[in-house]
């Protein structure tokens, strides 16, 4: 059942999309050019094509060392491109016909630091950014590029609690002169940096606006841009960065998972090293959707927010790895498949 603003309905269910991939999809790309949009999945080691209902294909890209990847859409002068890390393959540009690995010698190509190192990226002020895994350094090519001399920021000096940087994400705000884009680093620790500025080797445009520590992030998939916020998945619960970095860890109910905290509590703590956390934000059905992995691979729930009301719900029945919008509809990847969610059909569940 789904809480609106009236009254209670029954949710939809889901019918399977593509079937037929050789183990679990555990990440799902939804790729928007210019002309064309897509969607990919990728199970075990291979990358395939989900944009077509029915049997799955032959995989478009193979060779990979795990199904566990990040990305981002982002366009240049060159096109629009699809590109994403899992820091220990080379990072995959897809251009809406070809993929590329990029290492130090592909076209394009990075340069100043090891590719396969690269485990997060975001997409700030023009620039792709990337996280190095298990440090603290963030990288960041030429504005409007997908490739190039790569340079770093280190924030081992302003990480106090140490760890290593999980996610980055972009926050918007209005701090009394004007409007702006913030880069906001989270680390392992729960510590969360945020820069303001344009070109980060030069002091006269870019600045540390601060430090905070709130709960440690929950998977890599922590963070969701929501309108101009920042929604950050934490052991506290489901953070907004903008009231969390007031008063969340003094204030818990800043929280929009405050009226379920107790349940939200006990599944990070129980569940908190299964891979399969995520957040969805589905504008059509005015939800916002946190997939909870009881069992990785096998057993999923969720726990589902109007985000008018901001009343909660669970879901079950959706064995779910991983959430993606595609042509604004919600779609989900488990075991072999990839499947529309919120819809009937003969292969549906409630």
């Amino acid at each position: 059942l789904f809480p609106t603003v009236s009254n209670v309905v029954l949710r939809g269910g889901y019918n399977n999309h593509v079937t037929g991939f050789p183990g679990q999809v555990e990440t799902l790309l939804s790729y928007s050019g210019a002309a064309t949009n897509k969607l990919f999945g990728i199970s075990v080691t291979s990358i395939y094509d989900a944009t077509t209902a029915g049997a799955v294909g032959a995989a478009v890209v193979t060779g990979l060392a795990n199904a566990r990847w990040e990305y981002i859409n982002v366009a240049t002068a060159g096109g629009n491109y699809l590109y994403l890390v899992n820091g220990t393959d080379s990072p995959l540009l897809y251009n809406g016909s070809t993929w590329t690995a990029i290492t130090a010698i592909s076209s394009p190509a990075i340069t100043g630091v090891t590719t396969t190192e690269l485990s997060n990226i975001t997409l700030f002020k023009n620039r792709v950014w990337f996280v190095q895994k298990d440090t603290l350094k963030a990288w960041y090519l030429p504005t409007l590029s997908v490739g190039g001399a790569a340079n770093y920021i280190d924030l081992s000096s302003i990480a106090k609690e140490g760890g290593y940087i999980v996610a980055a994400g972009t926050w918007t705000l209005d701090a009394g002169y004007g409007v702006d884009d913030n880069l906001v680093f989270i680390t392992n620790n729960g510590e969360v940096m945020v820069f303001r500025g344009t070109d980060p080797s030069s002091a006269s445009t870019w600045a540390l606006v601060g430090v905070w520590s709130i709960g440690a992030p929950v998977s890599k998939r922590c963070m969701i841009k929501y309108g101009g916020d920042l929604l950050i998945l934490t052991l506290d619960g489901l953070v907004p960065l903008a009231a969390a970095l007031q008063s969340s860890r003094l204030d818990p109910r800043v929280n929009l998972s405050d009226k379920i905290q107790g349940a939200f509590t006990a599944a990070t703590s129980t569940y908190q090293s299964n891979f399969g956390w995520d957040i969805l934000f589905n504008p059509k059905n005015n939800a916002i959707w946190v997939n909870i992995p009881v069992q990785t691979g096998a057993s999923q729930e969720q726990y589902v927010m109007n985000t008018i009301t901001q009343s909660w719900t669970k879901f079950t029945g959706w064995a779910a790895n991983v959430f993606e919008l595609y042509n604004d509809d919600p779609y989900f990847c488990g075991n072999t498949f990839v499947a529309q969610a919120w819809t009937g059909g003969t292969a549906s569940t409630s």
